[in-house]
């Protein structure tokens, strides 16, 4: 399927408009370096126009009804669903998905967000008095959304979803990597018939869209998804404005086996996760720690588990891994293997280099390094890569400390026969979200992080409560 979405064009005050510049990039498709097709970048003039469109519609939207956001959110959602497969295979084509992967899962969360978000809004307490005391959550303002290329459509649903529900409007720059999956949501927006100026979007780049809206006087929040490093820029850049900033950013996330755990479902689940995606996802759990006693073990399960991998085009059946989204992206993840190798891990699976057979496109070897210390750059880097880092310990205590030994605080996973222990564990690691047992994934769990992995929450009541400031009545 070939996706006839312009990226040419932006979206300000419900009209595809033509941008201010005129520069372009090519959109590439990771899985053949070849151009799918060209995308503009915008420059600080479209955010002014999108934020003063913003501005105006807030005057309005602000004042709707919680009833009648949730119908509008209803609207977006049935639209997004008579589409869904074409945005699976957008986001095939603009990040390397498998075709499956990419319909069900990239695509699905969609779904899954702004249904949650609808439920969440029909009991989430926008006005609620307290004796003589009325609290108000009312919207936060012109909101700036800034979204990453890895799960493009989850990190545009999970943001706009609530700032609709919490009555915001808002201006939109997705990455310029993935923007095919963006312009479809933003049919989707105008399908439902969201009003004029409640959505806008700005293609662009970071240094000059992503900065225009963060330093932006007329913008009240930025939600931003991305790497710490841009995420430290953003809030740099709104600080002179004292606006609201949330940041989801990234992770290095720390699975423990403990010792009583199932070990082969343990460890196959551990590689599953952490290769999951490409292992593009910031919590991905990429520093597996197992007791000592049990490393050989460990190693060979691991090996197996690697083994399932498959490793090809997005279009065959039979593939579970496509390529990494960028060159950018395979250049650092190749630089950061051979310093693994350099640093004197133990190679059990993978390496440098494209698998055998593909001479083309993005692709990574799937692979794990077993003896690694803590101090190793693997151990320590967040590679976002298919690249699983093997730690050993001597009991639980060094495994909480080495858990916890990390600028970052994005999630954990504990496997252990003993759910109680789980909980006891969980209680002691400094991240987001905790994974007991490998749970299924839900939309009603906060998810965000501590220290580098960024602040404020997103999903549910959590993430609608980031859209809302909060205003206290009294005597009226």
């Amino acid at each position: 399927m070939t996706i006839m979405v312009d990226t040419t064009r932006f979206y300000i005050d419900g009209k595809w408009v033509q941008p201010q510049g005129s520069r372009l990039i090519d959109v590439i498709n990771p899985a053949t370096e070849e151009a799918v097709t060209q995308v503009a970048l915008g420059t600080s003039a479209d955010v002014d126009l999108a934020v003063a469109a913003a501005r105006k519609a807030f005057e309005s939207f602000s004042r709707t009804t919680p009833a009648e956001r949730i119908d509008l959110l209803s609207a977006i959602l049935a639209a997004y669903q008579r589409r869904i497969e074409e945005f699976g295979d957008a986001i095939r084509q603009e990040m390397g998905a498998p075709q499956g992967f990419a319909c069900q899962v990239q695509a699905g969360i969609g779904v899954a967000h702004l249904a949650q978000t609808i439920e969440t809004a029909r009991s989430f307490p926008f006005e609620e008095d307290r004796g003589a005391q009325r609290i108000l959550r009312e919207p936060v303002g012109v909101v700036g959304l800034i979204t990453p290329w890895n799960w493009p459509i989850n990190q545009i649903t999970c943001k706009v979803g609530p700032a609709i529900a919490a009555g915001c409007t808002m201006v939109l720059k997705p990455s310029e990597l993935a923007p095919l999956s963006a312009a479809l949501f933003t049919e989707v927006i105008h399908e439902a018939g969201v009003p004029a100026g409640v959505f806008n979007l700005v293609h662009g780049d970071g240094p000059e869209v992503g900065q225009a809206i963060s330093a932006h006087p007329h913008i009240d929040m930025v939600s931003f998804t991305g790497s710490t490093r841009a995420g430290i820029a953003v809030a740099k850049m709104a600080a002179d404005t004292v606006k609201r900033v949330t940041q989801e950013l990234g992770g290095k996330s720390p699975n423990i086996i403990l010792a009583d755990a199932d070990l082969a479902k343990a460890v196959s689940r551990g590689v599953e996760r952490c290769f999951g995606n490409t292992g593009q996802s910031c919590n991905a759990p990429t520093r597996m720690l197992v007791p000592e006693v049990l490393y050989e073990q460990v190693a060979e399960l691991a090996k197996q588990a690697a083994a399932k991998a498959v490793v090809g085009d997005p279009l065959d059946p039979a593939t579970t891994h496509g390529p990494v989204s960028n060159a950018n992206q395979f250049r650092k993840i190749q630089s950061l293997i051979e310093t693994g190798i350099a640093e004197g891990a133990e190679l059990l699976v993978g390496g440098p280099g494209r698998p055998e057979g593909l001479e083309r496109g993005y692709f990574v070897r799937p692979t794990i390094f077993g003896r690694v210390t803590p101090d190793m750059t693997i151990a320590r880097e967040e590679i976002f890569g298919p690249v699983l880092s093997i730690i050993t310990y001597r009991d639980e205590e060094e495994a909480i400390r080495i858990a916890n030994d990390t600028v970052y605080g994005l999630a954990g996973y504990v496997q252990t026969g003993d759910p109680a222990h789980g909980a006891a564990v969980a209680r002691r690691l400094r991240a987001g979200t905790i994974y007991v047992n490998d749970p299924p994934w839900s939309p009603a769990v906060p998810f965000g992080g501590y220290g580098q992995s960024g602040n404020g929450r997103e999903y549910a009541e959590f993430g609608l409560a980031e859209f809302v400031e909060i205003k206290g009545v009294v005597g009226a």
